[in-house]
């Protein structure tokens, strides 16, 4: 019989982590050899008294590192680890706990399955004729050996320029303002956060929240502090009680179209919040990444524009409006944390990419860039307005999901028991995917809610692949509910 896995509730290192880590040790120690069958994700959770999901993040984390194997219908076996050679090292525990929190194995790169997993543009409204003009006028113009040789940290400069022009146009940008361009958003926050924060230091972020900023701030060992964030956006009420009680040093927030809900903060919560920060000595960064994908409603001002004391810092990015892949962000703030984040910028890669940064100046200047998100706009409309309907008429009776009026994603809340993480691996081997909310939260995860990102689709792909998800969630709903009625009923005494 195996050892029973010590677990501690209280630890930092989460319970599927220090499961993972039992299997880990088991498999490299010989305890567990090459073809045996670990037990059910159910089972296993009985045993110790976990929620299955927990088991199954566990089972899902040496899955991809390649320590067992999941077999449909049959259940997970060790795959074994090659001997490290005598004198090797333990990389395991060199490397310790990572603190981010795995994603579930996705099938995105399988073209027969529709994938609302990821939160991009469909590549099928790339102007691939015009990117290919800008490039061609990038490249034949008089400053193309400039463009290939290192650069600013600060950014190619007659991009930061015209950025920062029309920054200040639009109001985002003040007298005492500077911006820096970064390789994408994420970079963006990444310096942001070295610049500012340090273990335990205080952080408010919402909840749920985009895995990838939830890690950089937990790998940072800050002390995370998660706000819900409902239908209209994030509770202002408890943000307020947070910063008068807390105080934290940073609040992080999406304040159109948040990553994974779809909700949009009002004007009056954005004043409110602007002005309890203010009161607490607290920092706004403002993820403005989706700011520009409004397919209906009136536009808002931003938090930063709402600010004229100097308090926020705005983050804004090329990647949902025109190509991701070319990675190119910036951010808006005070001089004084430009001229920071110039010093880490140069610490972490000397400068971004020059010749990307040409391309999307040539592409905006142009004209082209608004012409592609007219474009861009006029087609998500479509694919929101699809993807609305279709939860509509094919989700089971009693869910829950956001309206957003842009974006990229709906935040669906199913019937109970439903569980979207034990559900998902039916709905890839049925031809879609999501991601389940438990990736997206801070504080305590609802098993019942996922993410539907719906812009890299179509209107019939997306009908289809929600009316697929309806059918997976009506079957189950109806199976517990049998299971339910089959149940004794327990004596009266």
């Amino acid at each position: 019989m195996l050892p029973k896995p010590q677990l501690n509730p209280a630890s930092e290192v989460p319970l599927y982590h220090q499961l993972y880590r039992h299997f880990t040790e088991l498999i490299q120690s010989g305890s567990l050899a090459r073809g045996d069958r670990l037990p059910a994700t159910r089972e296993l959770a009985g045993l110790l008294g976990l929620n299955r999901t927990t088991v199954s993040a566990a089972y899902e984390l040496l899955e991809s590192e390649g320590l067992i194997s999941g077999q449909v219908g049959r259940g997970s076996f060790v795959t074994g680890v090659e001997n490290a050679r005598e004198g090797g090292l333990n990389w395991e525990a060199i490397l310790g706990w990572s603190g981010t929190q795995a994603v579930p194995a996705l099938a995105t790169s399988n073209q027969n399955i529709i994938s609302f997993a990821m939160s991009r543009p469909s590549e099928h409204l790339f102007p691939i004729a015009e990117f290919r003009a800008s490039c061609q006028e990038v490249m034949s113009g008089p400053d193309i050996a400039g463009i290939l040789q290192l650069g600013s940290p600060g950014g190619y400069e007659p991009l930061r320029q015209y950025l920062l022009e029309g920054a200040r146009r639009e109001g985002v940008a003040r007298p005492g303002d500077d911006l820096i361009i970064t390789s994408g958003c994420q970079q963006a926050l990444d310096i942001v956060r070295r610049v500012l924060v340090r273990t335990a230091d205080k952080v408010a972020l919402e909840d749920p929240v985009y895995p990838g900023l939830k890690n950089l701030f937990r790998e940072a060992g800050a002390d995370l502090i998660g706000i819900s964030v409902r239908a209209d956006g994030l509770d202002v009420e408890y943000l307020e009680r947070v910063l008068a009680k807390d105080r934290p040093k940073i609040l992080v927030l999406t304040s159109s179209f948040q990553n994974p809900t779809g909700s949009t903060l009002n004007l009056e919560a954005r004043e409110s919040i602007l002005r309890q920060a203010r009161k607490a000595g607290t920092v706004i960064i403002e993820n403005d990444i989706y700011g520009q994908l409004r397919y209906q409603g009136d536009a808002l001002p931003t938090i930063k524009q709402l600010d004229d004391a100097g308090g926020t810092i705005l983050l804004r990015s090329f990647s949902k409006i025109s190509f991701p892949g070319l990675r190119v962000g910036w951010a808006v703030a005070p001089r004084a944390v430009i001229a920071r984040m110039l010093e880490a910028k140069h610490l972490s890669d000397l400068h971004s990419d020059q010749f990307s940064q040409a391309v999307l100046l040539r592409f905006a200047a142009s004209g082209r860039l608004e012409a592609h998100r007219s474009h861009v706009l006029e087609a998500g409309a479509e694919q929101l307005k699809a993807v609305l309907a279709a939860c509509a008429d094919y989700l089971p009776q009693g869910t829950e999901f956001t309206r957003p009026e842009g974006g990229m994603n709906v935040w669906v809340r199913l019937p109970e028991p439903l569980d979207a993480l034990e559900l998902l691996t039916r709905a890839q081997r049925e031809g879609t995917e999501y991601l389940p909310g438990r990736y997206f939260a801070v504080r305590r995860p609802e098993l019942g809610t996922l993410r539907l990102s719906f812009a890299g689709l179509g209107p019939e792909e997306i009908r289809k692949g929600v009316m697929i998800l309806g059918q997976i969630f009506k079957s189950e709903l109806d199976r517990l509910r049998r299971s339910w009625s089959r149940e004794p009923t327990p004596a009266m005494v």
